[in-house]
């Protein structure tokens, strides 16, 4: 009988630590939460799962968001027809170029427009992060993208930490510094 017992004891202490965990699993730590702050972005109280999806990079390989765990992942919803993405593309290069080689990949979901003219974009503005073709709108509306450019930060769990909808320059100390903070943790 005790066997039994300690058996039971330690099956509910280990369902009992996986709960817990699970529950505290999408916290953002207050380090992250302050320094996405202090550069501009929407902070939730937890973090979210994103939804998955795969979709057709420029050069023809498919990405799918899920096998980015491990990296702090910017994707960001836009078109070359918006001029406040077309604005915020050079800081979002500069970014990637800074931090890329720490674990950085950003994500440029293009919004219903031909392959062709993404990638004359892309090549005429000197961007080399990738370009990614929803040419339906699916994954912008499984974001519920409403305004382009729309943008979430996903951390290395592949948890949503922060969004902005809105343009910005993502090449600031105070933007550089949350992108450190995440690539830290």
């Amino acid at each position: 009988m005790k066997i039994k017992i300690i058996i039971f004891m330690t099956i509910l202490g280990v369902f009992s630590s996986s709960v817990i965990f699970s529950q505290n699993n999408n916290e953002i730590s207050e380090n992250v939460r302050r320094a996405l702050r202090t550069a501009g972005l929407t902070v939730p109280l937890r973090a979210n799962v994103p939804s998955d999806f795969t979709l057709p990079a420029l050069d023809g390989t498919e990405f799918t968001l899920s096998r980015q765990k491990g990296k702090v992942v910017f994707l960001n919803f836009w078109a070359t027809w918006c001029p406040p993405c077309r604005e915020e593309m050079p800081s979002m290069e500069s970014l990637y170029q800074k931090l890329k080689d720490k674990g950085l990949e950003i994500i440029a979901v293009n919004l219903q427009e031909s392959g062709n003219n993404v990638a004359a974009f892309m090549n005429r503005s000197y961007l080399s992060f990738p370009a990614l073709l929803d040419a339906r709108g699916t994954v912008g509306s499984m974001y519920n993208v409403r305004a382009i450019p729309t943008s979430y930060i996903i951390d290395k769990r592949g948890l949503i930490v922060a969004q902005l909808v809105g343009s910005t320059n993502w090449d600031t100390p105070n933007m550089v510094a949350a992108f450190e903070a995440l690539l830290a943790e």
